[in-house]
């Protein structure tokens, strides 16, 4: 492998990285946005946000997919223990994306007069997948860009 092939892989994957925890930021700070609003009012117009917030949080789960997961498993990796750690935590990250799929079906299927009511219980539940899916990231990430 000469240098040149090695730094421009590194660059890439710092670039990813930086374009993960950007979006990763956006979201939480929609999600913060949305649980500072209760408790919810029926005559809330929370569904702009909402939908703003799903669309930000698929597009969220859809960079990582197909950004950070697509770099090590098309060979852009080449390190034993970063790839062990993928292989690691996959699994956990394929359960907070399953969550997260979970909530904008859910939500994007509720009524907008409803949202009021289903929102609460579901923003508790994403948040805590989306504090484990922090963790994963942060471990995967720091040994990819080490």
């Amino acid at each position: 492998m000469n240098n040149e092939n090695f730094c421009e892989r590194r660059l890439q994957t710092h670039k990813l990285a930086r374009e993960l925890f950007i979006k990763r930021e956006h979201v939480r700070d929609l999600r913060e946005q949305l649980v500072s609003l209760q408790p919810y009012r029926p005559e809330q117009r929370l569904e702009p946000l909402v939908r703003q917030f799903c669309q930000e949080l698929i597009d969220y789960i859809s960079l990582e997919h197909f950004g950070i997961f697509h770099h090590l498993v098309n060979g852009h990796e080449n390190r034993s223990g970063i790839l062990a750690l993928a292989e690691e935590i996959f699994p956990q990250m394929i359960e907070t994306t399953d969550t997260v799929l979970d909530f904008n079906d859910k939500i994007v299927a509720t009524p907008s007069e409803s949202l009021d009511l289903a929102l609460p219980d579901e923003l508790l539940i994403l948040g805590d997948a989306l504090a484990l899916r922090d963790e994963l990231e942060d471990r995967l990430i720091e040994g990819m860009t080490a």
